[in-house]
C-alpha cells in the first residue's frame, strides 16, 4: 500500500507543474479582476483587498474509488488579505507633466490565504485535522523605459503552494516553496515594429517534507523572444528558451535540459476576431544514469488559437493574452514539461476560455481543457498516458466601486485507470480521481 500512495502521489505532482497546480483565486492571478480603483500614494497606485469563502471539496487527498484509503469530502473555509503597489496608471498620468509614457514602470503584490478545513464526515476528522494552512504568494517586477529603443526589465515572485498527496499523514505532502528571479533586455529598433528580448531566469523549488528533499532543483533558463509587425494588426512572433534542471545531490532524478524553439504569426482578422499559431521544436536532454541512457523527447512544440473579443478590438495582440476583459478563445497547445515521475512528460491540451465584462458590476470567466499526458518509461512505471479533464468558472457580481459576490467552481478528473508498474504485484495500478470543488465568497478591493 506505501508503494501505491507513492506513485500516486508522485504521479499527481508529476502532471501539475505549480503554475498548473496553485490554485489562486482570478482575482490574485489576474490583477484586472482584483483591482478596484486604487489609492493615490505619491506617484505609486496602492490596492488591498480582503475575501472570504466558504467551500467545498469533494475529493480533498485526490484518492481513486478503488483506493486502499477511501475519498474524504472537507468543507472549506479561505481567508485572503492581499495588497497590490505600482506606478500611476494610464488614467491617473493623463494631464500630467511631462506627457507621454512613464520612464519607469513599478508593481509588486503580496497575498497569504488560510485555509480551515472540516471532514464532511465526522470520521473522517482525525485525517483532516492536521490539513489547515497558509499558501502566501508575493512577486515584484521593474521595466526601464519601456517603450524605448533600448530596454531593460527585471522580476522576482515566490509561492508557497501546499499540495496534500493521496496519504493523510501530512509528513508525506508536497508542500513546497518557489522562488523565481528573472531580467532582460529588449531592443525596440524603428518605433517598436520590431523587438527583440534576450532573458535570463533562475528557478528554485525546494520541498518542506523530508520524503521529497531529494526533489529540490534549482533550473537555469535562457530565453528570447521577437516580434515584428508588418502590417499595423499582425505581427510576426518567435519564442525560444533554454532551461537547465539540476537536483539535490542524493536525488533519484536525472539532471539536464529543455530547449524548445518556435516561430509564428498573431494578428487581428478583424476588429472582433484573432488568430493566433506557434510551431516549433522541442527537444531535451537529460543526463545518463549508472550508464542507462534515458528517454528522450524530440517531436513538434506548438500552439493554435482563435479567439473573438466580443467588444471589439482596435489594435494589435501582441501575444495570446486577451486586451480586453470581453473575449472568448479556443485553442490547443503541445509542449514538454520537466517531471517528477520519469524525467519529463509530454502534454497535449485542448482549451475554451471565457472572460465577460458586463456593465462594469459583472465579471465572469470559464477555462476548461482536455489533455492527454504523456510519461516515458520510469525507475517504477513502464511508459503510459493518463486523459486529464480540468474546468474552472469563476462570477462575481460588484455591489459597489469596492465589495463584491463571488462564486468558484473547480473540477479536475484523471482518467489513467491502469498504469502498467514494473514491480508486481500488481502489475498495474488504477491512479483514476475525480474532484469537485465550490467556493463562495465576499470581497473587499480597493
Amino acid at each position: 500500500m506505501k508503494f501505491r500512495l507513492t506513485l500516486a502521489a508522485t504521479l499527481l505532482l508529476g502532471a501539475l507543474p505549480l503554475s498548473a497546480h496553485a490554485q489562486q483565486q482570478p482575482w490574485l492571478a489576474d490583477r484586472r479582476y482584483g483591482e478596484g480603483i486604487g489609492v493615490r500614494v505619491g506617484n505609486l497606485e496602492l490596492h488591498p483587498g480582503i475575501s472570504g469563502e466558504v467551500g467545498y471539496d469533494s475529493n480533498y487527498f485526490l484518492r481513486a474509488n478503488d483506493d486502499p484509503e477511501p475519498v474524504v469530502a472537507a468543507y472549506r473555509l479561505r481567508v485572503t488579505p492581499s495588497i497590490s503597489l505600482s506606478t500611476l496608471g494610464a488614467q491617473r498620468r493623463e494631464g500630467a507633466t511631462p506627457a507621454g509614457p512613464a520612464v519607469l514602470q513599478f508593481r509588486g503584490g503580496a497575498y497569504v490565504s488560510y485555509n480551515e478545513l472540516i471532514a464532511a464526515d465526522s470520521a473522517h476528522s482525525s485525517e483532516l485535522s492536521d490539513q489547515r494552512h497558509v499558501d502566501a504568494g508575493a512577486d515584484l517586477s521593474l521595466n526601464v523605459f519601456p517603450v524605448g529603443r533600448v530596454g531593460v526589465d527585471g522580476y522576482a515572485n515566490f509561492i508557497r503552494a501546499v499540495q496534500p498527496s493521496n496519504d493523510s499523514n501530512t509528513e508525506n505532502a508536497f508542500d513546497r516553496d518557489s522562488a523565481r528571479l528573472g531580467a532582460g533586455a529588449t531592443w525596440r529598433p524603428g518605433g517598436g515594429l520590431f523587438s527583440w528580448r534576450l532573458g535570463y531566469e533562475l528557478l528554485y523549488n525546494y520541498f518542506e517534507d523530508a520524503p521529497y528533499q531529494n526533489l529540490n532543483n534549482y533550473q537555469n533558463q535562457v530565453n528570447m523572444r521577437g516580434r515584428w509587425r508588418f502590417l499595423p494588426r499582425t505581427a510576426l512572433l518567435y519564442d525560444g528558451s533554454y532551461t537547465q534542471i539540476s537536483y539535490a545531490r542524493n536525488s533519484v532524478q536525472n539532471d539536464g535540459g529543455i530547449l524548445t524553439s518556435r516561430i509564428g504569426l498573431n494578428g487581428l482578422v478583424t476588429n472582433h476576431f484573432a488568430l493566433l499559431g506557434m510551431i516549433g521544436w522541442s527537444g531535451t536532454f537529460y543526463d545518463a544514469r549508472a550508464g542507462v541512457a534515458p528517454a528522450q523527447f524530440d517531436s513538434i512544440a506548438a500552439q493554435a488559437e482563435v479567439r473573438w473579443y466580443i467588444s471589439g478590438q482596435q489594435g494589435l495582440a501582441e501575444t495570446s493574452a486577451p486586451v480586453g476583459l470581453s473575449w472568448v478563445a479556443l485553442g490547443y497547445t503541445r509542449d514538454v514539461q520537466n517531471s517528477y515521475l520519469g524525467n519529463f512528460y509530454q502534454r497535449d491540451r485542448g482549451y475554451l476560455q471565457l472572460s465577460y465584462l458586463l456593465g462594469g458590476v459583472f465579471v465572469t470567466g470559464v477555462n476548461a481543457g482536455l489533455a492527454n499526458i504523456a510519461f516515458p518509461e520510469s525507475a517504477t512505471t513502464r511508459a503510459f498516458s493518463e486523459q486529464r479533464l480540468d474546468a474552472s468558472v469563476f462570477g462575481e457580481y460588484r455591489l459597489t466601486n469596492t465589495f463584491g459576490i463571488n462564486a468558484t467552481v473547480n473540477y479536475l478528473r484523471n482518467f489513467a485507470d491502469f498504469v502498467p508498474l514494473k514491480m508486481p504485484p500488481p502489475s498495474t495500478d488504477d491512479l483514476a480521481f475525480q474532484q469537485w470543488q465550490a467556493f463562495l465568497g465576499v470581497r473587499w478591493f480597493l
